[in-house]
């Protein structure tokens, strides 16, 4: 069984580095300047250890109940493991202990809590700021529905993560809205990452692009992908 999953990892592997190539190609970029990051969420740790056996080195999750546990069974492989999905306050101390950057990082009293538990943890914590590319609700405070905030707050977070004790401020996160071509969505993320890079001239990460739409993503200067259907196949429902 063990040798039949592998195949399977290693053939979508192949096909997903091989989409990375061409959308690299088109846009006239180097695949080098892409790290690709095996969305394992709902698969076991054993999918992790094959992926790591192929050369995967980074590895997202978005539930911190799975996360943690599968990078305590996973420990010692080397691997980067990326935070990626809305995170609770009373969740962040798990967090800190295990994830080298949080892709989620949305408001204030988020950083407070991760640069307070990072501070704790004796570790620095890289964060990407989540941008909403949706319409944040006029009295949302400028956090859309979906977690993200609209671009306009974005200065000031920024500001806020470069500040905070053991924090270090990477760059940018979004996803593609609902009901919206890609290509257009990231293209306004760019702009933000842009004016972000100006003030922070270190925070160089663009986290966009997932299985679907990591060409439109790579066309418009994503430099981290979070890929998981076409690395593991579909999705299965996540048992407690």
């Amino acid at each position: 069984m063990n040798d039949a999953r592998r195949e399977e990892l290693a053939a979508g592997l192949a096909e997903t580095e091989s989409r990375i190539r061409d959308a690299c190609r088109a846009a006239g970029r180097d695949p080098s300047e892409i790290t690709l990051i095996a969305v394992t969420k709902t698969y076991p740790a054993s999918d992790v250890r094959l992926l790591a056996g192929l050369g995967v080195t980074d590895v997202g999750e978005n539930r911190d109940q799975e996360a943690a546990a599968k990078a305590a069974e996973c420990a010692g492989l080397g691997l980067t493991w990326h935070f990626i999905g809305q995170l609770q306050t009373n969740k962040v101390r798990s967090v800190v202990a295990y994830a080298d950057l949080v892709h989620s990082v949305d408001r204030p009293r988020l950083v407070d809590a991760l640069s307070r538990e990072a501070v704790k943890a004796g570790r620095e914590i890289g964060c990407l700021i989540q941008v909403s590319l949706d319409t944040a609700p006029p009295d949302s405070g400028g956090v859309a529905e979906r977690g993200g905030v609209v671009p306009a707050a974005v200065p000031d977070l920024a500001a806020a993560i470069a500040r905070a004790d053991n924090l270090r401020l990477r760059g940018v996160m979004a996803v593609a809205p609902l009901g919206e071509e890609p290509g257009p969505a990231f293209a306004r993320l760019a702009r933000t990452a842009r004016a972000v890079r100006e003030e922070h001239p270190g925070a160089d990460v663009i986290s966009a692009g997932m299985s679907g739409d990591l060409d439109e993503a790579i066309a418009n200067g994503a430099t981290h992908l979070r890929v998981g259907t076409a690395l593991l196949g579909r999705r299965k429902p996540f048992v407690r």
